[in-house]
């Protein structure tokens, strides 16, 4: 049995939310125990991005002021967008949007390990859903530092992951909200085929 097999996440936790408005913002606080100089590298480099992050990108984020294709994993349609890098200061912080998403990293060395902190801006409809997706991206991220890599697990293949599932409902009544009905439930049943009653 391999590692993915076997993988299922813990509780949702870790997660806030910070409301201005129709503004929302999630933050997700994960520690692991790994030096920020490893986090900072998983979260710029394209090789490593590729393993765990809910996009690609063609070139490092690490340099402020770079200009970066990043192209979206799993949509149904090529969503590719441009980003400059707004704030790369190694390994403390890094800035950057992802199409019409704000993304802000904070890493916190503790304890031999880093205090990973993501701040990022979702529609408050899909907050929940967007946290669960982030936890998973988080737990496939410290599998892949700890050397015992899961492969990424994102945007309809997480959907259909059963913990995914789990973490929706878990962050929607943490943040106060109605889980969304996603996937919808027509696109959860197979189609009848032609003629059948």
């Amino acid at each position: 049995m391999t590692n993915r097999e076997q993988y299922a996440p813990g509780p949702a936790s870790g997660a806030q939310i910070q409301k201005d408005g129709e503004k929302w913002t999630l933050v997700m606080v994960r520690e692991l125990r790994h030096s920020p100089e490893k986090v900072w590298q998983a979260l710029t480099e394209p090789a490593h991005l590729r393993e765990w992050a809910p996009f690609e990108a063609d070139g490092s984020l690490g340099m402020a002021g770079s200009t970066v294709k990043l192209t979206t994993v799993g949509a149904p349609m090529p969503r590719v967008t441009e980003t400059k890098v707004r704030r790369a200061d190694a390994p403390r912080w890094l800035e950057y949007n992802w199409g019409d998403f704000d993304i802000r990293w904070e890493l916190e060395a503790v304890g031999g390990g880093t205090r990973l902190t993501l701040w990022t801006n979702i529609g408050h409809r899909f907050i929940s859903m967007g946290a669960a997706g982030w936890h998973i991206c988080f737990d496939v991220l410290d599998y892949l530092l700890s050397g015992t890599p899961l492969g990424r697990m994102v945007g309809p293949d997480a959907m259909k992951f059963g913990g995914w599932q789990r973490l929706n409902a878990e962050y929607a009544r943490q943040f106060g909200i109605e889980a969304p009905n996603w996937p919808p439930q027509a696109a959860q049943t197979e189609p009848r085929p032609k003629g059948a009653a």
